[in-house]
């Protein structure tokens, strides 16, 4: 029971992760593609409310991942985050911007005030993305942790080539994913661009993605993580061959079987070392040794049997009310100001200034 308990959370915590990356990885590349393929305020609007609907519900997945983490491995997750305190830090920020520019982008009356938004938008999805790549990454790879699992070698040893291989394969697969979406999800140029981005960019923006999860499966030799290898490669041809025909659904789904062919490599070929350190491996932490208690895991399991077949309901509900393709004709004109707002504000000539969101 004691192993058993540890090993099915750290299967649900991959899990949290896939779902993570499926879903906030085509917010963080729409964010993106606002300051990539836009050619007009209409188009970052149009791109803006394919995520409108679902951007902070998809961020309850990194939560649920960083909760369930701290809950079920409480010494995997003390050694990580003090470990990562920087990169963590730069995440928090960049995801704190994304959400206030979402929300103040369209409060205001000049075009460079939208302007700066958007760029805040585009920036923080960037440094988000890439900030979460950079520590999966070293949880795959390892850190330099002494025999208490602390960090050694000073606040930026945790900085080096798989740091920043991880954090081009979450942008990278974000800006493929996010260009599938948009193609889905709207029509017109936006659609035609987004396409047209997809293939043949999608392949360079892959490339780190699937080093990364190659080479830790070469590294680990675990014959599971090869079968997971080999569907992730055909699931990536598949998606080649649909994006270039322009099969916008069937190119989606070829990607996000990837994503989770890859995701569940990575994982297997850590198994079972949740956190190695690069400095001794007998000092790795593993699902036995940084694991919470029994009970704790197993009031755990009750709660999630519960809750997460209702998050997943919920979730699957709100993107089949949100469903439809949108376009230029579907964003309405700026609004303007309530006059409350105005008179609150003490500007008689406010009324009549549009704001958009």
């Amino acid at each position: 029971m004691v192993d058993f308990l540890p090993t099915l959370w750290f299967i649900l915590i991959a899990v949290l992760w896939t779902g993570y990356l499926f879903l906030e990885g085509f917010d963080l590349g729409v964010a993106m593609h606002m300051l990539l393929l836009a050619r007009n305020e209409r188009e970052r609007r149009v791109m803006l409310n394919t995520i409108g609907p679902v951007w902070d519900g998809n961020e309850v997945w990194l939560l649920t991942a960083g909760g369930a983490t701290f809950a079920a491995f409480p010494f995997w997750y003390a050694s990580l985050f003090s470990a990562l305190y920087i990169p963590l830090i730069l995440v928090l920020l960049g995801l704190i911007l994304r959400a206030v520019a979402i929300e103040y982008r369209g409060k205001g009356n000049s075009q460079r005030w939208v302007d700066v938004w958007t760029w805040c938008l585009g920036l923080g999805s960037f440094v988000a993305a890439f900030g979460i790549g950079a520590g999966l990454a070293l949880t795959s790879t390892g850190l330099p942790l002494n025999h208490n699992g602390d960090l050694t070698g000073g606040p930026f040893a945790w900085f080096n080539g798989y740091a920043v291989l991880g954090g081009l394969a979450v942008v990278g697969f974000a800006l493929v994913h996010s260009a599938d979406f948009l193609a889905l999800k709207t029509d017109g140029p936006v659609r035609e661009r987004a396409a047209a981005f997809a293939w043949p960019w999608g392949i360079i923006c892959l490339v780190p993605i699937a080093l990364w999860a190659i080479w830790v499966t070469v590294r680990s030799g675990h014959p599971v993580a090869w079968v997971t290898l080999l569907i992730g490669v055909a699931a990536v041809v598949w998606w080649a061959i649909e994006a270039r025909a322009r099969k916008e659904g069937l190119a989606f789904l070829g990607l996000g079987i990837f994503i989770v062919a890859g995701t569940a490599t990575i994982f297997e070929a850590m198994y079972p070392v949740v956190l190695p350190s690069s400095t001794n491996h007998a000092w790795d932490l593993t699902v036995s040794n940084a694991s919470a208690a029994p009970y704790t895991l197993e009031v755990m399991s009750w709660v999630a049997l519960i809750g997460v077949p209702l998050v997943l309901a919920y979730q699957a509900w709100t993107y089949w009310v949100f469903r439809k393709r949108l376009t230029s004709d579907s964003i309405p004109d700026a609004t303007p100001f309530q006059a409350a707002v105005a008179a609150a504000a003490g500007r008689s000539d406010a009324a009549s200034q549009p704001f958009a969101k």
